[in-house]
């Protein structure tokens, strides 16, 4: 299906299923924000990289309007719904200040392996140890998608990007569980060298080497 849609491009991944708060201020977004909760529309969300928009995004729904301002800004909660792939940009439409998109929506396949997704948890806690860092995840693990975690294993913005372009589970699963592979032992290092150098300067209680 092609179909046309406003969008709000920004320097971030929107994942389909994820929650993400805007705060709304430019008039061309107060106006797209407006409009699509009005006709109770959705709008589409392409990531920006280096200046430039990307080929991918996701398709975002309105589910509230938390607060507005009187100035008219807003703060708003979207839903990711779909991803899109841009097929032309319309720079300028009559009547609007925002931009759209001519988009269609490749078919994502969706099913993956709970098993692997419960070996890929084993090793995001694992990480998140090391980083001490704290994350409750609100399904069991093998009810998980890879969606649901891509934001909270370290990837760059365009490692995020890279994910959202493949569109079958098990290929997100296994670059999840490549990159899980390839920081682990970084994050280790990283401890590792924090308790050298926490020693650095104590006595040290060392038997000695026998020659």
């Amino acid at each position: 299906m092609t179909n046309f849609i406003p969008i709000f491009p920004l320097g971030i991944v929107v994942y389909p299923g994820e929650n993400l708060n805007l705060h709304i201020f430019e008039p061309r977004y107060k106006q797209l924000i407006k409009e699509c909760m009005d006709a109770a529309k959705p709008f589409g969300i392409p990531t920006v990289i280096d200046d430039k928009v990307q080929e991918f995004g996701s398709l975002v729904e309105i589910t509230h309007l938390s607060k507005e301002y009187d100035n008219g800004e807003m703060d708003v909660i979207t839903k990711g719904v779909k991803i899109f792939r841009i097929l032309e940009v319309i720079k300028e439409i009559p009547d609007k200040l925002y931009s759209g998109a001519i988009v269609n929506y490749p078919d994502n396949y969706e099913k993956g392996s709970p098993d692997v997704m419960r070996e890929l948890m084993d090793n995001i806690r694992q990480l998140h140890i090391l980083l001490k860092v704290s994350k409750e995840f609100k399904k069991e693990d093998e009810q998980l998608k890879a969606y649901d975690v891509a934001h909270h294993v370290g990837l760059s913005l365009q490692e995020e990007y890279e994910l959202l372009n493949l569109m079958d589970e098990r290929q997100r699963m296994e670059y999840l569980k490549r990159h899980l592979a390839k920081v682990i032992p970084m994050a280790a290092g990283i401890e590792e060298l924090k308790e050298k150098i926490k020693l650095n300067g104590h006595f040290k209680n060392l038997s000695g080497f026998d020659l």
